[in-house]
């Protein structure tokens, strides 16, 4: 029986009963988002590992479908292809600070702080990083995350804008290694450092990347 059929004593009484598939006092539409919401979710986990695991060749649609435990019309019906499944599982936004507008002595320690707080709050940047190390099409997601967002801060913090590739290199080759082997090889000695610890080691280092004279 529908809300505009119901007695008053019946539409009343509907109002304290949990609706199929939701919740009490759910907004209309609201459990299908949530639903929704839930598929992505779990498309997206079972997409990064299995591109972690078998490099976006071998990787299959069914295969992620199986391991997220939905039909595989489901997965093109949300991503369209193998394809845009895998920009969608490995898209990171550094929303990295401005580093021109930092004082120049502090964009090495403030750089790595923000890096580290993104890599403590979520799973997508070390999947990139175990999906870049599978294969091709993982590393070129990396280089063009790195071209797009850190390469145009290096220009605005290095003092020879025509060395921001070489610097660049340098600043990803110190942070991607250090991801790597704290959050993918899981070194105990790299693990057990503290976020002041991380920031006081690799900071340095950083800012040497960053602003002192070429050799």
């Amino acid at each position: 029986m529908t809300e505009s059929t119901a007695s008053p004593h019946t539409a009343q009484s509907a109002t304290h009963r949990t609706p199929p598939g939701g919740t009490a006092g759910a907004a209309p539409g609201e459990a299908p988002r949530r639903r929704s919401e839930g598929t992505r979710d779990a498309i997206l986990v079972a997409a990064r590992e299995r591109f972690a695991a078998d490099g976006y060749e071998r990787a299959t649609i069914r295969a992620i479908a199986k391991d997220a435990r939905i039909d595989p019309s489901m997965v093109m019906r949300y991503y369209g292809s193998k394809e845009g499944l895998f920009l969608a599982a490995i898209t990171v936004d550094l929303r990295l600070p401005d580093l021109g507008a930092l004082p120049r002595g502090h964009v090495g320690e403030v750089l790595v702080s923000h890096l580290f707080r993104l890599w403590e709050g979520g799973e997508v940047f070390t999947a990139m990083l175990r999906v870049a190390t599978a294969g091709p099409a993982g590393a070129e997601r990396m280089h063009e995350t790195f071209r797009d967002q850190l390469l145009p801060e290096m220009r605005k913090a290095c003092p020879d804008p025509e060395q921001a590739h070489t610097r660049a290199a340098l600043v990803a080759s110190q942070l991607l290694g250090f991801a790597l082997t704290r959050y993918v090889l899981r070194l105990p000695e790299a693990v057990e450092l503290t976020r002041e610890e991380v920031v006081a080691w690799l900071g340095p280092t950083v800012q040497r990347y960053l602003t002192a004279p070429s050799p």
